[in-house]
């Protein structure tokens, strides 16, 4: 691979090298000048006087001025290159942000100017490709749901066997784009820059956990809410409810019947789901959060939100989807203070 190549180290040698040339020339120069030459220098005393003089008069001040201009060509290369710098560390630390990033050129050298209004081209392109999708994609879930309603009323009326699971299914869709219109919409708000609301996340614990109970009694489980401490984040409630949501039905399918799933509040901006399963590896929880991935962790009959999308929540919000295998805990971490 070959080895990146630096400007102020480019730009260090250049000027090294024009000092010393010009330093040269100056020697040359002033030899012409006062017509020094070996043969006019036969005498050795008067070949030490002249190289003093030439010591004293003319090395000696060239190395006063080459260090401090040296330290003050070194500022001038950090100085200019600094921009690059600081716009590179901006795009590293918006790498989770979904659009809306650009290069600030306010400050850049003319010289590099084409390359930054080029890098933001680039941005607005990829933001434009992933504005289309976002609005394809959420154009696809509203036209689902007028022929999953149809569908969800004819299985009603339907006296069979297996309509209720048919019944389970459809409404398993009709959350999946529902989270998936979320999504999109979270989406929007943010390339719009529109405020967050400020969510208190045992509220919002505490009510997915009263929406999702009823189902868990019928099944022969329980779920319980532990701690009252994690305190408020900015968001949308409606994104993070999906996103608990999904963590404490996966945490049911695994539960054994007459086991509990517990979600946990006890620390700041932390909302944790403890199940009955065997847990799941940092390395297992990354490959599942990739698209088009799946395990007993994820819905088996193919409609749940997915690991992937919970990723995508937290993302929007400045946080992380985490694992602690030896808790059997999946860990929604938010950012706080």
């Amino acid at each position: 691979m070959k080895k990146p190549v630096s400007i102020s180290g480019r730009l260090t040698r250049s000027l090294t090298a024009v000092g010393l040339l010009g330093a040269a020339l100056l020697l040359i120069f002033i030899g012409i000048e006062y017509r020094i030459s070996f043969r006019h220098l036969s005498d050795a005393a008067a070949f030490h006087r002249a190289m003093h003089e030439m010591a004293e008069h003319v090395l000696l001040p060239m190395i006063v001025l080459i260090i401090p201009m040296a330290l003050v060509g070194q500022w001038a290369i950090r100085r200019s290159v600094r921009p690059l710098i600081d716009a590179a560390q901006k795009i590293d630390k918006a790498s989770g942000e979904a659009r809306g990033v650009r290069i600030d050129t306010s400050d850049f050298p003319t010289e590099t100017l084409p390359f930054a209004h080029a890098v933001n081209n680039l941005l607005d392109r990829v933001d434009g490709a992933a504005a289309m999708h976002e609005a394809f994609a959420a154009d696809i879930a509203h036209e689902l749901r007028t022929p999953l309603t149809l569908l969800s009323l004819q299985l009603d009326r339907l006296d069979h066997p297996e309509a209720p699971a048919m019944r389970s299914d459809v409404a398993a869709m009709r959350r999946l784009i529902d989270q998936l219109m979320l999504l999109a919409q979270i989406d929007a708000e943010r390339a719009a820059h529109m405020p967050p609301a400020t969510i208190d996340l045992v509220e919002a614990a505490s009510e997915v956990i009263a929406q999702m109970a009823p189902a868990a009694l019928a099944d022969g489980k329980s779920i319980e809410l532990r701690g009252e401490t994690a305190g408020t984040v900015p968001g949308r409630r409606e994104a993070i409810m999906a996103a608990l949501r999904n963590l404490v039905e996966n945490g049911l399918r695994v539960t054994p019947e007459g086991g509990t799933v517990t979600v946990l509040a006890d620390r700041p901006g932390l909302i944790a789901v403890r199940d009955g399963g065997p847990g799941l590896s940092e390395e297992r929880l990354t490959l599942l959060s990739r698209r088009l991935r799946r395990a007993d962790h994820a819905s088996t009959d193919g409609a749940g939100l997915g690991l992937a999308i919970v990723t995508r929540i937290m993302m929007a919000h400045g946080g992380r989807l985490t694992t602690a295998p030896e808790q059997r805990e999946l860990r929604l971490e938010f950012p706080h203070e």
